[in-house]
């Protein structure tokens, strides 16, 4: 996904406060691309532990960057943070293992300084 443009691009501040916020564009995204309201609510539990995983590590005052590829019957999502020390989440976690359940493809890539977690979803298939 990263090697494409993403089809809709959000920044918000990282800050919890505004995971709402994603999370309606998540739903709103996915409902246009006529996923069943079980994925739709699945991405959305998704792109918050995704998020979570990322924003202990942001900067202080930084923006989270929301990048969302849409496909038929497809959402790939990318969230990306600035951070001073950035570790990749382990994946022997509670966390990981929930968010490997609700997805069909996840990762998380540590830049210098950026850490991004990369989720899909394809609509009607079982995670």
């Amino acid at each position: 996904m990263a090697e494409t443009r993403p089809d809709v691009e959000l920044r918000i501040p990282a800050d919890s406060a505004y995971l709402s916020v994603l999370r309606t564009v998540t739903a709103g995204l996915a409902a246009r691309l006529d996923f069943t309201l079980d994925d739709i609510e699945d991405l959305r539990i998704a792109v918050d532990e995704a998020t979570a995983m990322v924003l202990p590590q942001t900067v202080p005052k930084s923006d989270l960057s929301c990048a969302f590829f849409l496909e038929v019957g497809r959402l790939g999502v990318s969230v990306t943070a600035i951070c001073d020390s950035p570790r990749p989440p382990s994946q022997e976690g509670f966390a990981w293992t929930v968010l490997s359940a609700l997805t069909s493809s996840l990762d998380a890539r540590v830049g210098e300084n950026t850490l991004t977690v990369t989720l899909s979803r394809v609509s009607g298939v079982p995670a």
